[in-house]
């Protein structure tokens, strides 16, 4: 199974048998830099309506669409919608936001969209196992490094990725990836936008791997 990073919450996971599927399509502007999406796949999930999070439009192919909170499934793969919110204020601000729970090629992932907020010992319970996080860190719009590391000691992944924080193509007021990752111990930095990985590859303590945006 392959995990190419295109660029902010922008993720295209391939599995062994060919299935791709996008998570968070970005739309170009507005502070978003990377390079447009061309990207082909089978899934798109989308965790809230926001310009830079839910540009279906932009990938190529018929991909189905997965939205919303609850159990759906697509091409064999089980997908868990848990509810959540984009701010500290129940969604008064920002609205509502879906974290994703799936498994890809035994390997159990946890996109957590633009979450904006500590999460509940219910909804930590809710998401169970989690072999890898894809957790925003730049704070503002989204939790900030401080949380991040919390939830991530909460979760338990055994992989954490870190997306959503400012770099030379997200001009946001944000934070850069740095910040979340001060003080960390088993940091990884890999030099490309993609990184493989099987069950039986997978670290046995949790390690941050720093993906290179692809576009």
């Amino acid at each position: 199974m392959k995990i190419r990073w295109l660029g902010h919450s922008c993720f295209l996971i391939t599995s062994e048998s060919g299935t791709r599927m996008l998570t968070d399509p970005y739309a170009v502007g507005g502070g978003i830099r990377y390079s447009p999406i061309t990207e082909t796949a089978d899934i798109v999930t989308v965790s809230h309506e926001h310009d830079d999070h839910n540009n279906v439009s932009a990938v190529r192919g018929k991909p189905e669409v997965i939205r919303g909170d609850g159990a759906k499934s697509s091409r064999g793969i089980q997908f868990k919608g848990i509810s959540s919110y984009h701010d500290e204020a129940g969604g008064k601000q920002r609205g509502h936001n879906t974290i994703f729970c799936f498994a890809i090629d035994g390997i159990e992932f946890c996109h957590l969209g633009d979450l904006g907020h500590q999460l509940s010992l219910e909804q930590i319970g809710e998401i169970g196992d989690v072999d890898i996080l894809l957790i925003p860190v730049g704070g503002l719009f989204t939790i900030d490094a401080s949380v991040a590391t919390q939830l991530c000691s909460n979760l338990k992944p055994r992989v954490i990725i870190p997306m959503h924080f400012k770099s030379v193509k997200c001009d946001y007021p944000i934070a850069g990836v740095e910040d979340f990752l001060v003080g960390k111990e088993n940091v990884r930095r890999v030099d490309s936008s993609e990184v493989e990985f099987m069950p039986k590859t997978l670290p046995t303590t949790s390690e941050i791997v720093v993906l290179e945006p692809a576009l």
